[in-house]
């Protein structure tokens, strides 16, 4: 199921130069580093308690807009319900695609922004384009 879900951002993006960022990415990083493998790809990896010294500090509540800005596409890996909104908004004041792969069966909590949900492969997560 990961690598499908890699698989689609890839195909997302193709041969083009493309900024990505991953934000919440805790300690799960089989897709940053499926992503950060391609050199058209420049990705940034976010989460409120870095893992290590490749993930950028940063509170999506009170997002370091710099730090997004140019971004083409956000993902999020099974964020918290609560921090959900917070990436919709992220996400339009940037002008972003954003991908939420939420916990299996788990409601989104968008608010009035509706995603759409999209199956690829054994994948399923929601886009907001």
């Amino acid at each position: 199921m990961w690598d499908d879900f890699a698989e689609y951002i890839l195909k997302e993006v193709g041969d083009e130069n493309v900024k990505i960022a991953e934000i919440a990415i805790g300690k799960y990083d089989r897709i940053a580093e499926i992503l950060s493998s391609k050199q058209n790809i420049t990705l940034i990896k976010t989460d409120i308690l870095p893992k290590d010294s490749t993930v950028i500090k940063d509170d999506i509540t009170k997002p370091n807009l710099e730090l997004y800005m140019d971004t083409d596409i956000i993902y999020s890996i099974r964020p918290p319900s609560e921090l959900q909104p917070y990436l919709v908004k992220l996400a339009q004041e940037i002008g972003s695609q954003l991908i939420i792969k939420p916990l299996t069966n788990e409601d989104l909590n968008t608010g009035r922004v509706k995603m759409k949900l999209k199956n690829y492969n054994r994948a399923s997560f929601y886009v907001l384009r």
